[in-house]
């Protein structure tokens, strides 16, 4: 069912295109060999280059231009062999060249695709215009001082990727698709980590409204969102405001727009510029990027297995789709995964496990994945114990709570406490005669055709062997008494 919002004179339909900037995950600036990490205090990861100190030159990061292209390849878009840096001249007090470093005529990355997953189980394409290489400005500060405002340049000269859209997506919900299955695809390559609360990736949201069968009408742009959520409301929000301009005979202007959280509007921050505002040039201090095809193929090798692969190998080794689907949400989850399938364990018996047990059990304590007190060889080693025979289902539950709080082995538990599971039938025999000497008129009812009371007399063995005893062997065994 296609998304529309309905106005006095009938539905409009809501085209969208997103500006997404994504930092590129290095050690060093796009031209500058100053440090990129995530919460430095402030100025203090700034060359004479982000600082806009006269006569200093840039030098490009290899790595960045080699992320760029791992991503390019990763959105089965073009590479350019040749692209070249612009300058984009604008006045602002955090960017103290007086003008950006960035690629406008020629990008390093052409025309690609993703597909997206919709939640009526319907998929669709977006198209990929560009990927370019351009540098980050630094962060005004207006919070810090009564009167004054505050400049921090540790962002300023950091890598980002601009990833232009396509206008493709006609909802809110394929645009926070998009958003997520973009910032999916990233952190698999390692080239964005997404973290969008601390600003390594925001989008830049088109929006524009028009009538069935209508071209494109004008659209505003709304400028740095910072989460899915708030990319999703916004549209809504932003396409709301322009069916009301057009239906009161008004006209929507092309300007950039703020979306206030707060109060759930945007708001107008200034006219948009057109290109020739910016009066770009090619950097003249800066060579063309010239790339050769041993280098893309070197690009190519260092790819992983990307999502849609993986979870398309998860269903092939018999998981469930909504298993998989979980499994390659995120990138960790499956790093994870995979390490526990090295260790030689059963898929459907690990994603059983990781999913119930691990999952729930690091929801309870507050952990993420990356924080588990076990790692994938310890729960390998407890879930081979259950595989095995060694323990029950029911014992792994207690090993596995023993090991979150101690960090022990699962063997050395079950050595230490006594856990191995029995196979003993004569003990088990002797256990369901007293089970059911003590309850008479129950097996008189099951035998008259109560089979549900089966799953009694299965509880009341398993308790008196303190659930040591083989699940399967007190099956067997019971269904011989009772007849």
């Amino acid at each position: 069912m296609s998304y529309t919002i309905e106005g006095e004179s009938g539905p409009w339909e809501v085209v969208i295109g997103l500006e997404v900037h994504a930092q590129v995950t290095s050690n060093a600036k796009l031209f500058s060999g100053a440090a990129t990490a995530f919460g430095a205090e402030p100025n203090a990861q700034v060359s004479f280059i982000d600082a806009g100190f006269p006569g200093m030159l840039p030098v490009i990061n290899h790595e960045c231009v080699a992320q760029a292209v791992r991503t390019g390849l990763g959105l089965n878009a073009k590479v350019n062999l040749w692209s070249r840096f612009d300058r984009k001249n604008y006045f602002y007090a955090d960017l103290p060249q007086g003008y950006q470093i960035s690629q406008y005529a020629h990008p390093i990355i052409g025309e690609g695709a993703i597909d997206i997953e919709l939640s009526d189980g319907s998929t669709k394409t977006i198209g990929i215009t560009r990927l370019h290489l351009e540098q980050d400005a630094g962060k005004s500060q207006h919070d810090q001082h009564p009167t004054k405002s505050f400049i921090d340049l540790n962002r300023s000269g950091v890598a980002l990727m601009e990833i232009v859209s396509e206008p493709d997506m006609r909802s809110p919900e394929e645009a926070g698709a998009y958003l997520t299955k973009l910032r999916q695809i990233m952190r698999y390559l390692g080239t964005c980590d997404g973290n969008m609360d601390e600003g390594s990736m925001r989008a830049d949201v088109n929006v524009s409204v028009r009538k069935a069968g209508e071209g494109f009408r004008t659209r505003c742009e709304v400028k740095n969102v910072n989460s899915i959520r708030f990319v999703m409301q916004a549209v809504e929000t932003e396409a709301r405001r322009q069916v009301e301009v057009w239906e009161s005979g008004g006209t929507v202007d092309q300007e950039t727009r703020l979306f206030d959280t707060g109060r759930g509007i945007t708001r107008s921050m200034r006219s948009k510029e057109d290109a020739h505002d910016y009066r770009y040039f090619p950097d003249p201090d800066l060579l063309p990027v010239e790339l050769d095809d041993a280098f893309l193929e070197e690009c190519r090798a260092s790819l992983p297995e990307l999502p849609d692969a993986k979870r398309a190998r998860y269903e092939a080794l018999g998981l469930t789709a909504y298993n998989a689907a979980v499994l390659t949400a995120e990138a960790e989850t499956a790093f994870w995964f995979e390490d526990l399938l090295a260790e030689g364990v059963d898929a459907k018996q690990a994603s059983n496990w990781l999913m119930s047990e691990l999952f729930g059990a690091l929801n309870k304590l507050g952990k993420t994945l990356d924080e588990s007190p076990v790692n994938p060889k310890q729960a390998a080693e407890l879930l081979g114990l259950v595989a095995d025979g060694t323990i029950s289902g029911s014992i792994a539950k207690q090993v596995f709570e023993i090991m979150l709080e101690t960090g022990q082995g699962a063997s050395a538990i079950v050595e230490e406490k006594g856990l191995k599971q029995t196979n003993d039938t004569g003990a088990i025999e002797a256990e369901i005669a007293k089970i059911m000497a003590a309850n008479e008129d129950k097996v008189t009812e099951y035998r008259s055709g109560k089979d549900k009371l089966f799953g009694f007399f299965v509880g009341q063995t398993m308790k008196a062997m303190q659930g040591k005893a083989n699940p399967q062997i007190i099956n067997d065994l019971l269904k011989k008494a009772l007849g």
